[in-house]
């Protein structure tokens, strides 16, 4: 099935079983997507069964068969993989949307290193996209149809808000400003929450009142 025909019922694919991949399944689960339909390939053998027991996916040892057929296929692996999980799809997911969260890794590098692959987007997820609180950026070609955007849009804003930026280089600014950002607000929680101690509050009462 092409993207363009994409009614919201299809099968979505996830390479690498990580942190980001839990959560965004975790999102998809809740929001009352079939198990069914999200199959996941990871090649840590614990990692696969948490998937599966605590949501019921299907899970995969191998890319190949977690990419069959799937018309949205996210890679959710580490840069450094990167390349070799592309060049290990080429030809495999000529027909899907395949999305990037890795941070560096231009859609050029993506084409190149995927070969036919037609609509490629890259994502900047943030940190409280873990708990589905996130700020995710997104990047896609002039040439990649609405119909593939809204299907990426619907899969990520299980993690949080989505923003399209209407140029790659601007991912660099997303990652600082909201992929970075966190960390500082959750630095000065922690200074506030410090200094909260100091002056005689508990542990307990000073978290529980940054929070």
């Amino acid at each position: 099935m092409r993207m363009s025909e994409m009614t919201g019922s299809e099968a979505i694919a996830f390479v690498g079983g990580g942190n980001m991949t839990r959560s965004l399944v975790g999102g998809l689960i809740a929001r009352g997507v079939p198990s069914g339909r999200i199959s996941v390939s990871e090649p840590q053998e614990a990692l696969r069964n948490g998937l599966a027991s605590d949501f019921g996916v299907r899970v995969f040892s191998d890319n190949d068969n977690a990419v069959a057929a799937a018309p949205l296929v996210l890679l959710a692996v580490k840069p450094q993989m990167m390349r070799a999980v592309c060049e290990q799809l080429a030809g495999r997911v000529d027909d899907a949307v395949v999305v990037s969260i890795a941070a560096g890794i231009t859609c050029r590098q993506l084409q190149r290193w995927l070969g036919a692959a037609r609509d490629v987007v890259r994502c900047m997820p943030n940190t409280p996209a873990l708990i589905g609180a996130g700020a995710i950026g997104l990047y896609a070609k002039p040439t990649t149809s609405e119909a593939s955007r809204a299907a990426v849009e619907r899969v990520l804003s299980a993690a949080g808000v989505c923003a399209w930026v209407p140029e790659e280089a601007q991912i660099d600014a997303v990652t600082a400003l909201s992929g970075s950002g966190p960390a500082y607000a959750f630095l000065l929680a922690e200074a506030m929450q410090h200094a909260a101690v100091q002056l005689g509050l508990s542990q307990e009462v000073a978290g529980a009142l940054t929070r």
